[in-house]
């Protein structure tokens, strides 16, 4: 079984954010960049088919050179080659056709995506990449088996859980429960070494058109100031007619 992991590579979510050029660019200075939490989920559940399975597993981003590092985790935890599409990432659709081509490309029977990515959190692109590849799909994916060209799997849904059998070829959109947080994987000496020593291919893009563009950005408004209220009369007042809540 062939498998590639689809890696975002995003800003930790302990970076404080910052914006340039009249609120217009994201302002990378200063900001720790780490493989999508989703993604990773996916990547740790990719490892256990390769061990259980002999299955081989590849990860690809779609970004610039700046994007290497987080490749050569993924390529570190344990995946067997990295692809990177040499474009940046602009919004969805182009990210999907540029996906779509590499999967076409390398025949691969399962494609592991995150749900959505940390930055964004647009949830677009795994199943704008199942549509453009023709393969089934299974969106918020918490449990996944794969037995010969049939796949078990669970995802969540409004008000409790769905089980679904499909067959291969297959892009799921994983998220916590295809593994659990203690079973994500720190890369060890051994295999960053090992890391260094795998493929890591440059891709030049089909050139695929955005269709949105972000215009600019603006940042939560800041907390106002803590009110320490003791008298319940006082209390409900202020809920009522300042905080407008009841």
């Amino acid at each position: 079984m062939k498998i590639l992991v689809c890696i975002s590579h995003v800003p930790d979510t302990t970076s404080k954010i910052n914006f340039t050029d009249g609120d217009t660019q994201f302002d990378t200075n200063g900001v720790q960049f780490v493989i999508n939490p989703n993604d990773e989920f996916g990547l740790t559940r990719a490892m256990w088919f390769k061990e259980k399975q002999g299955a081989s597993v590849d990860v690809v981003n779609v970004g610039g050179p700046e994007t290497e590092p987080t490749l050569r985790k993924a390529l570190a935890i344990g995946a067997d080659s990295a692809i990177r599409v040499n474009t940046p990432a602009t919004d969805g659709y182009q990210v999907a056709k540029e996906l779509a081509k590499v999967v076409q490309d390398g025949g691969y029977d399962l494609v592991i995506a995150g749900r959505e990515s940390i930055d964004y959190n647009g949830g677009m692109v795994p199943g704008m990449l199942a549509g453009l590849t023709g393969a089934n799909f299974v969106n918020t994916c918490i449990s996944l088996e794969v037995d010969g060209n049939t796949a078990t799997t669970i995802r969540e849904i409004d008000g409790g859980k769905e089980i679904a059998t499909t067959s291969l070829p297959l892009v799921i959109g994983g998220q916590k429960g295809l593994v659990e947080e203690s079973d994500l994987r720190i890369p060890n000496m051994r295999g960053i070494m090992m890391a260094r020593k795998k493929p890591l291919n440059v891709v030049e893009p089909t050139g695929a058109a955005a269709e949105t563009k972000a215009i600019s950005f603006e940042k939560p408004a800041p907390k106002g100031a803590v009110k320490l209220v003791d008298n319940v009369d006082e209390l409900i007042d202020l809920l009522h007619n300042e905080a407008k809540a009841i």
